[in-house]
């Protein structure tokens, strides 16, 4: 029963304070609401809508899955909301489900929340590259060769010739080398600071939502009902596999809740920055679906399935400035993305090193800018390498199972507190009872179930391999395992 061995809100809070492990609080409302905003509106609007009404065969009905999606988040950004604002640390689900559910559960989300943050950000910067070609494209009409913004796999499903392209020692040199670069810059600018990141992410959401507008406006000319004819090719089984992929879009809310040890004043800042990105996020998503499955039958996404928007232009003949603003809308929006996720990531790593699952040397705080540098630049290696070599549609599933996985455990986490400790101060509670974290858990089992077998596959192998690390060095090294005062096992 060690293994669920929990640790007490108090505590957790106390070891934040920590000299040399303490990180600044600058950030006030508007800046976590443009985190959230920075975070949600990236390469799932500007690239999934295309795999979600394809490859999941939502078509026009891809509305209804934003719907249903946007439902589910909404309960599970409730259940975020009272926890981040009752506990108000960097560690975000890791945290809640070591004071709810013990070590080993914590560990397991922990684990998990890699595949929404760092494989997140994989799908984000494959994504980015292809939108940042399509912008130095119709703004020089030069492009990037495509043996460097494509992986090795998407290079040859795509047709292209292997023997063209350079080769040392035999091996054909096939990378994404804009998704490195990008990686690398904004790995540098986290580095240097919270308030300066969250600066240039506020700049970075005034100009994509202002792209939007313009996409909409435009979509709006060129609507054709008769493109919604069929509405559900899929029926409900598309509109389902629309929502499990389209899903991805909704992935950032919760980031806001991983700058909680960051902000001024968690407890009124974390309700309004996670539940207020998604409302203002999903009304915008919900408009530039209607408009881009009424631009073109939306079989005709094939052709460009990572860039939908880009897509629905160039059907209509488009002038080509409006195809290269939304170009770098996407190209801002993606950065925005990444920014945020590689602000995220490190920070539960962080989380966890303090709590001695993960070596000492990853809770190092730079001495000057007081970041987490050193699993912030891990984090940008790990992103830069994957991104280089794999491909959009693998990385977006894997992050989709693994973020839904999470916001189960969350909206458990709330359960448990509200019975275990009933007494304690909830800033924010969220409403409707238990029903409202029993919804949530019902709408992301309903999502997942819409995700592929080998999806799943990949999922459980993930976790395994958690398991391991965790057995070899976590359960050796837990500070609370290890003498730490805290509560028995649960």
């Amino acid at each position: 029963m060690s293994l669920f061995k929990i640790k007490s809100v108090d505590s957790i809070v106390a070891e934040s304070e920590k000299p040399g492990e303490k990180l600044a609080r600058v950030l006030g409302g508007f800046d976590v609401t443009m985190i959230g905003i920075g975070a949600i509106i990236g390469a799932g609007i500007f690239a999934m809508v295309g795999e979600a009404a394809v490859k999941g065969n939502a078509g026009p009905s891809l509305i209804i899955s934003l719907l249903i999606t946007a439902v589910a988040c909404g309960f599970c950004a409730l259940c975020y909301a009272e926890l981040a604002a009752m506990v108000p640390i960097a560690g975000s689900a890791y945290t809640y489900a070591y004071a709810t559910m013990g070590e080993l559960i914590a560990w397991i989300i922990g684990w998990d929340l890699i595949l929404e943050y760092a494989i997140g950000n994989v799908a984000v910067a494959i994504s980015w590259s292809g939108y940042f070609n399509d912008f130095l494209k119709s703004l020089t009409g030069l492009e990037v060769p495509v043996w460097l913004r494509l992986d090795y796999h998407t290079f040859l499903l795509r047709g292209y010739d292997i023997a063209s392209v350079p080769h040392l020692f035999g091996i054909p040199i096939v990378f994404n080398l804009l998704s490195v670069s990008v990686t690398a810059v904004l790995t540098w600018l986290l580095i240097k600071g919270i308030k300066e990141s969250t600066r240039f992410n506020s700049l970075m959401v005034g100009i994509k939502l202002l792209v939007l507008a313009v996409f909409v406006g435009v979509g709006f000319y060129y609507f054709k009902p008769g493109n919604w004819v069929p509405f559900a090719p899929g029926g409900w089984t598309g509109i389902q596999a629309g929502a499990a992929y389209i899903f991805f879009a909704y992935i950032g809310f919760d980031a806001v809740s991983t700058v909680a040890e960051e902000t001024k004043n968690p407890m009124r800042d974390m309700p309004v920055g996670i539940i207020g990105s998604l409302l203002i996020c999903t009304v915008i998503y919900v408009l530039v679906a209607v408009v881009l499955t009424g631009m073109m039958p939306f079989t005709e996404l094939k052709t460009k399935i990572a860039e939908p928007l880009v897509a629905g232009l160039e059907y209509n003949h488009a002038a080509r400035w409006l195809v290269g603003l939304v170009s770098l809308g996407a190209v801002v929006a993606t950065t925005a993305v990444l920014l945020v996720f590689q602000m995220g990531q490190p920070r539960i790593f962080f989380s966890m090193s303090r709590d001695g699952l993960l070596p000492k040397y990853f809770a190092k705080v730079h001495p000057v800018h007081k970041t987490p540098h050193v699993t912030t630049i891990w984090t940008g290696i790990f992103v830069a390498f994957f991104s280089a070599f794999f491909s959009l549609d693998v990385m977006a599933e894997l992050c989709n199972i693994g973020t839904l996985f999470a916001f189960i455990l969350v909206c458990a986490g709330v359960i448990i507190l509200r019975r275990r400790d009933p007494a304690r101060h909830r800033p924010f509670k969220a409403p409707g009872g238990m029903l409202t974290p029993l919804l949530g858990i019902g709408f992301c089992l309903y999502l997942m179930l819409g995700l592929t077998f080998m999806t799943w596959m990949r999922f459980v192998g993930w976790l395994a391999v958690g398991l391991v690390i965790y057995f070899m060095y976590g359960f050796k090294n837990s500070r609370l395992r290890n003498g730490a005062p805290e509560n028995a096992s649960a």
